[in-house]
């Protein structure tokens, strides 16, 4: 099961800094950015997780937790991933709960600016 943490995202406001035109919404799951990356984007991936389980009958849900990572380039500075991460976690809110925060960050050799929440998830089966 995966979680469906890209419908969630994929609202006017994370569209108005996560995408350019009729471009795709630069959210991807961690692994699948794109080699030519277009700034800012962010990344997800489930960390961790496990079904509902009971004494009687199957799973009817599964509980994840998903790191989320939002990135801006040098030129562009943390207050556009920062500005990026509140869109996102605006839109996460209304169906799951984000439990930490992850600080900011700069890459020492590329310089990219890096921000990320953690969210605990629960998915309906």
């Amino acid at each position: 099961m995966t979680p469906s943490i890209f419908n969630a995202v994929n609202v006017p406001a994370v569209q108005a800094v996560l995408k350019t035109g009729t471009g795709p919404l630069r959210f991807y799951m961690f692994g699948l950015a794109p080699k030519e990356k277009v700034y800012p984007y962010a990344v997800w991936a489930v960390t961790g997780g496990r079904p509902e389980n009971y004494v009687q009958g199957a799973p009817d849900t599964d509980d994840y937790s998903i790191q989320i990572d939002v990135y801006a380039s040098p030129d562009q500075g943390p207050s556009v991933a920062r500005n990026a991460l509140e869109k996102i976690q605006t839109a996460i809110e209304s169906v799951a709960y984000v439990t930490s925060y992850l600080g900011e960050d700069r890459d020492p050799e590329t310089l990219v600016w890096a921000t990320g929440i953690v969210v605990d998830w629960i998915e309906n089966r």
